[in-house]
């Protein structure tokens, strides 16, 4: 991935967690009334979740190293896209869904966690 792929992404994530967020904040409770707080909470949850990692994205791609290809920084913003996007949008859809998907997202949810944990360990290394 190339610094402006890494930026691009980045800027994608954390533009789809704002607007998912503003429409957790404004519209999910009226347009779905019937979902629990936990629900609500949870939402909003995979909206920052998805902003954190964006921001994270956007910094990573501003490091020297990426321009030089350093591989370790192309695997952790792999890792970090797919295990964000894997997280949060496992969560709006059991949020929306969970009776037709939640078999298959429930178990989706945490591995998307692990791997942007496995992502910013990474980082680290």
């Amino acid at each position: 991935m190339s610094a402006q792929t890494l930026f691009r992404a980045g800027a994608a994530l954390t533009a789809t967690g704002m607007s998912f967020g503003a429409f957790g904040a404004h519209a999910l409770r009226s347009r779905f009334p019937e979902l629990p707080e936990k629900s609500h909470t949870s939402w909003m949850t995979g909206s920052s979740y998805l902003i954190f990692n964006g921001l994270a994205l956007l910094a990573i791609s501003a490091h020297p190293s990426v321009a030089l290809g350093a591989r370790r920084y192309k695997t952790a913003a792999g890792l970090i896209v797919a295990g964000g996007l894997t997280f949060s949008g496992t969560i709006f859809g059991l949020v929306l869904w969970r009776e037709q998907v939640g078999k298959v997202f429930g178990p989706l949810t945490p591995l998307g966690g692990l791997a942007m944990i496995a992502g910013y360990i990474a980082l680290a290394l």
